[in-house]
């Protein structure tokens, strides 16, 4: 039997319109003839969704009894049997109840697909099981149903049904996605404008490397092996001087005329002689990079064009843009062909951008290079092969006697420039076969080497220590200038690390990945106490280590070695790859000297923050003395005073006055006893030895009793929650507490006329409690100091306490294992919002977030 097609519809979020658009599809294939069957559908209560299903026919869901429960589940048996061809099976994530078939909905699907039935269905970007926790960080909610990727990639065609953030949120206000209670707690928590336009990108990125994937296969089962430049990445190679800024803005142009196009810059520097790069512009146009949406890469290489194209091929380049020569064409002639041309040559099928700039051909003198290269030396020696019997055949057609001079003057000549280029090693043998050629062509008697004056031998040593004392020469210099261009070649390397954490890196990573990258390492772990603190590896190298050694010892493998590094008593660097040669310390010194100051730094900072709560401490002893200095004195004087006044024989009382005075006595002291019981709370806070007995409790539980404690009259509080919300798991005493407290602060700041609204929601795993009013409200920036215990924010009635209310509510409230947040109500006033873990017996469909 021929199996099914699967047609996949992806959503970034719930509400984009998948369902919509599955059922549309559906409706079309039925017009055209086809047996189209609805299995299952999820309209949510969207009258759009429910119209489109209206007129196909719809199979008749399967009853699940799951304790003492009725659930209606798709029934893939059932549609087997039925046997159309296209099914509409919607929210392919989907958990089954227990007692189904199967436990997933992507299970039954499969089952339709090898019955040869062919399955449109839905998910959301969340659901895909690779991305689990991605989605996690960034809405903070764990997704509980899940889809192997394989079982999606296994589709015959996934669209994406995209919508704009801003849309899907007006969709959502509009009521077209969720219920009226729904929508405050979605819109500010999953729907948030962020959130949505990370999961949206999220969705696009997937599905380009799923295209990418199938690009790769079909390339593959056709023999296709040439590039295809589906997805441009263009490396722009910096200089390090000012025409670097021209470059990247050219590279970022060429990588823009395609969609999805990556932009990534390189600084090639090392220890053989290359030019010094300007720090300054270096520093401007990395932060130019990042500012076009690029990357910013510092290798270390001793071929500069071979360290370039390497680069290009590892980081997968299509396109490499590089700058004219700031040689003139002068320098360029004499000294043979420059970056540009090798770049070329070694590129292969990478095309190559060769862009002038302002510093193009300046008539700057060649730079010199570094210690003297074996192309050096093999140059020389051609000079002297090449010079030496040209020289002697241009002597021997003037030679006379009187040409003796000159003729030694041009062989020692030729002795100079040799060893100017080439050192020592064609020199010495220059100079020797200079002597002999003199004298077998030049001296009497001719064509014979016999030295019988001792003036021969004289101008044959002669020869000699010219050709050493030039050669030490210039073996000096090259020493010299390849240390001084090591050393600025270094500090460029440090000055690089120095701006990647003053540009906000973690210290420690920036100094592991820069570490990697200028040695050209495969891999670099900083590990203490055996965890893996920090790490960086080329890509597709492993990080773990093979082997590990001693302190300071590598021991050479074929292919890599692995060098350890104790740092402290704990903790220890671990580098593996190519072998440092002796050069390499001093730069490898100044960053383990870095590494370890910054693991100091570290340290320090954590103990910082473990004496931060002692200081918190203090500070909270400071404000309760002065708590208990001034409001705790009020009501306790007030007590005394009535107290004092009853017990007086000076003054007859009526019944009427010494009523009040008991009342005024009862109200000081029950305010005391509250206002001792709430720094009690505070100190049990504090001490974290608060008594929290969590258990299962239903909403509409609590909230009556909150508004019994409250003696409100009827209609003082707008109440909006539900009694089919799921159970929170909570301590009763303490919530109450919590909505006490924070009802009584929206009634005392609410308008008139304008009652404190409470509703309840449930939304994803999260169950919430918003009390809303439309008062004065806080302003932006000291929304999170109302917490802070002692805090007023300018209210001055001392009569209400000493402004423990909302650090205490929010300190039950994590006790509980849940939050409470402050939010700016839309038009004025303040929300607040208690988060709850709902209980674990709540019903699976109120709490998930899956609907299209």
């Amino acid at each position: 039997m021929v199996r099914g097609l699967l047609h996949v519809y992806l959503g970034a979020a719930p509400g984009v319109g998948k369902t919509f658009t599955m059922l549309e599809e559906g409706r079309r294939l039925r017009d055209q003839g086809l047996d189209v069957v609805v299995g299952i559908v999820e309209t949510h209560g969207r009258e759009g969704t429910a119209k489109l299903v209206e007129g196909l026919e719809v199979f008749p869901r399967r009853r699940v009894d799951h304790r003492s429960v009725a659930l209606d589940e798709f029934d893939a048996e059932g549609l087997i049997t039925r046997a159309p061809q296209w099914a509409l099976v919607d929210e392919l994530a989907h958990t089954n109840a227990p007692g189904s078939l199967n436990p997933k909905r992507w299970l039954d699907v499969g089952m339709l697909l090898d019955a040869g039935i062919n399955v449109m269905s839905t998910v959301n970007i969340q659901h895909i099981d690779s991305l689990h926790d991605v989605v996690e960080t960034i809405t903070g909610i764990a997704q509980k149903e899940t889809i192997p990727d394989s079982i999606l990639r296994a589709a015959d065609q996934i669209e994406l049904v995209d919508l704009a953030p801003e849309a899907l949120r007006a969709r959502l206000s509009g009521g077209f996605v969720y219920p009226a209670g729904t929508i405050d707690a979605a819109l500010s928590n999953y729907f948030r404008l962020g959130n949505l336009t990370a999961l949206r990108e999220l969705a696009l990125l997937w599905l380009a490397d799923e295209v990418d994937v199938a690009l790769k296969a079909y390339r593959s089962e056709h023999g296709i092996g040439q590039k295809w430049e589906a997805r441009e990445r263009v490396v722009v190679a910096l200089p390090g001087g000012p025409e670097g800024e021209t470059l990247v803005r050219r590279g970022a142009r060429i990588a823009a005329r395609s969609s999805g196009g990556e932009l990534l810059a390189v600084h090639v520097s090392g220890a053989d002689g290359l030019a010094a790069a300007d720090p300054g512009s270096l520093a401007a146009q990395r932060t130019l990079v990042e500012q076009l949406g690029g990357e910013y890469h510092h290798v270390v290489g001793d071929d500069t064009p071979t360290a370039l194209v390497d680069f290009a091929r590892g980081a997968n380049a299509t396109q490499l843009v590089i700058g004219v020569s700031r040689r003139s064409r002068l320098t360029a002639l004499l000294t043979g062909a420059g970056i540009g041309a090798t770049v070329i040559r070694e590129s292969g099928d990478i095309d190559v951008h060769i862009v002038t700039h302002a510093a193009a051909g300046s008539l700057a003198l060649p730079r010199l290079g570094g210690a003297l290269t074996i192309r050096r030396q093999l140059m020389g020696g051609a000079l002297a092969l090449l010079g030496l019997p040209l020289l002697t055949l241009g002597l021997s057609a003037i030679r006379s006697d009187e040409t003796i001079t000159s003729d030694v003057l041009l062989y020692q000549l030729l002795i100079v420039i040799v060893a100017l280029v080439g050192g020592l090693r064609p020199a010495v043998p220059t100079a020797v076969l200079a002597g002999l050629l003199l004298d077998f062509f030049f001296v009497a008697p001719l064509y014979t080497v016999t030295i019988n004056d001792p003036r021969h031998l004289l101008a044959l040593v002669i020869f000699l220590v010219v050709a050493v004392l030039v050669s030490v020469v210039v073996d000096s210099s090259a020493r010299r200038s390849r240390a001084a261009r090591r050393s600025a070649s270094e500090a460029e390397t440090l000055a690089t690390v120095a701006g990647s954490v003053l540009r906000g890196q973690d210290a420690l990573q920036a100094l592991i990945d820069r570490l990697r990258e200028v040695f050209s390492l495969d891999s670099v772990l900083l590990e203490s106490d055996g965890e893996v603190l920090y790490e960086a590896a080329s890509s597709g190298v492993p990080v773990q280590p093979q082997r590990k050694q001693t302190q300071r010892k590598a021991v050479a493998e074929p292919l890599t070695t692995t060098t350890v590094f104790d740092l402290s008593e704990s903790a220890r660097l671990v580098l593996t790859g190519r072998v440092l040669q002796a050069s390499d310390r001093r730069i490898l010194a100044a960053f383990l000297s870095q590494i370890e100051s910054a693991l100091v730094q570290r340290r320090l900072t954590a103990e910082a923050e473990n004496i931060k709560p002692l200081e918190q401490a203090d500070r909270m002893r400071t404000a309760l003395l002065a708590a208990v200095g001034h409001d705790l004195r009020t009501p306790l004087s007030s007590a005394t005073a009535a107290v004092s006044s009853l017990r007086s024989q000076e003054v007859q009382w009526s019944d009427a006055d010494r009523d009040d005075l008991l009342r005024t006595a009862e109200e000081s002291l029950l305010t005391l006893a509250d206002l001792v019981s709430n720094l009690l709370d505070v100190s049990r806070l504090q001490a974290g030895v608060l008594a929290v007995a969590n258990s299962e409790v239903g909403l509409d539980e609590i909230v009556p009793l909150a508004l019994d404690e409250l003696h409100v009259v009827a209609g003082a509080v707008v109440v909006n929650v539900s009694p089919h919300l799921p159970p929170v798991i909570c301590d009763p005493a303490l919530l109450q507490r919590v909505l006490v407290n924070l009802l009584s602060n929206a009634l005392r700041y609410a308008p008139s006329g304008q009652a404190p609204i409470l509703s309840g929601s449930a939304f994803a795993d999260t169950v919430e409690l918003r009390v809303i009013d439309q008062g004065p409200g806080i302003p932006d920036d000291r929304l999170t100091d109302a917490f802070q215990p002692f805090q007023r924010l300018g209210d001055t009635d001392n009569t209400t306490g000493v402004g423990l209310g909302l650090a205490l509510s929010r300190g039950f409230v994590e006790a509980m294992g849940g939050t409470l947040e402050a939010e700016v109500t839309p038009g004025g006033g303040l929300t607040m919002v208690v988060s709850l873990r709902p209980g674990r017996h709540a019903p699976v469909h109120t709490l998930e977030v899956a609907a299209s």
